[in-house]
């Protein structure tokens, strides 16, 4: 029987998952299990083998859509995708990546745009990147009812500022302004925060010191939960592979065969098989020798 403490009809929900952290010590809490989504089938899939928290990562855009980046990726898109993930989600808490560009200019804009995300496309909460610098926007949101996720170190979306994708708080300093990061988004009101290609040591303390769960992803295995991206957990990240990645399976390589033996079925013409095709009911093939009148 599980041990996910969730809502009396089995939903998982955003204050379930931030008592976690309040179990007693010689109890420890179960881990929580996130992993990205950007569509129905899949959604439906993780949902089922009990993933409890839906991420529609703006990742979307550099495994689905074929950018180099997340940069590119809009509004529209990320409503899009969520849509998708919430019809096919009964269980999960399903969180939506608010897009670069959606919260970068006035605090009431990006309100607005995470506001369009609950009421449009049925999500429960938002993740935004950021640490003290976005405390209002934080507070903002949690006066509007909007969970927050908040995310720190390695932030996709700052990928021209941070020269590249780098591990964070790597000195002193550096990670000295990432639990200031850390403390400020709980102060703010975020119910939890991503921590993202850290030193395991740093987000060991950071996960000490907050009263909110932690969410890794690169950040070692002491956090209170762990992310990936699906496409790079199943094989079908095309590209770079980062060191945090565990690859669980080679759907690349299980799609590649079964198309070959597809083309390769076409081509013989042993598929389809007089099996696999539809057929004319006996009283009506005789007609089909009569000619079509001119």
């Amino acid at each position: 029987m599980s041990t996910t403490p969730r809502a009396g009809n089995g939903k998982i929900t955003v204050p379930d998952l931030v008592a976690r952290k309040s179990r007693p010590v010689e109890t420890p809490a179960p881990k929580i299990i996130c992993l990205t989504a950007y569509d129905y089938p899949t959604a439906r899939l993780l949902d089922d083998a009990g993933v409890e928290v839906l991420l529609v990562g703006d990742s979307v855009g550099m495994v689905v859509l074929g950018y180099e980046n997340t940069l590119p990726v809009t509004m529209d898109e990320m409503l899009h995708h969520t849509r998708a993930v919430r019809r096919g989600t009964r269980r999960a808490l399903v969180v939506a990546d608010m897009p670069y560009g959606s919260f970068h200019g006035s605090v009431a804009d990006a309100v607005a745009n995470a506001v369009r995300f609950v009421k449009e496309a049925g999500a429960e909460a938002v993740k935004i990147e950021g640490g003290e610098r976005r405390l209002e926007l934080i507070a903002r949101l949690v006066e509007a009812e909007i969970p927050v996720m908040a995310h720190i170190g390695l932030t996709p979306q700052s990928l021209n500022a941070l020269g590249g994708f780098r591990v964070q708080g790597k000195t002193a300093e550096a990670a000295g302004q990432l639990v200031r990061d850390a403390r400020a988004v709980e102060a703010a009101g975020a119910f939890s925060v991503v921590l993202e290609s850290i030193p395991r040591e740093l987000a060991a303390r950071i996960t000490r010191e907050l009263r909110i769960p932690t969410i890794g992803i690169g950040a070692g295995p002491d956090c209170d939960g762990q992310v990936l991206v699906l496409h790079d957990l199943l094989g079908l990240n095309l590209g770079h592979r980062a060191k945090f990645v565990r690859q669980y399976a080679d759907v690349a390589g299980i799609i590649s065969g079964a198309v070959a033996r597809y083309c390769a079925d076409v081509r013989s013409g042993a598929f389809p098989s007089d099996a696999e095709s539809y057929h004319t009911p006996a009283e009506a093939r005789g007609e089909l020798t009569i000619p079509l009148e001119q």
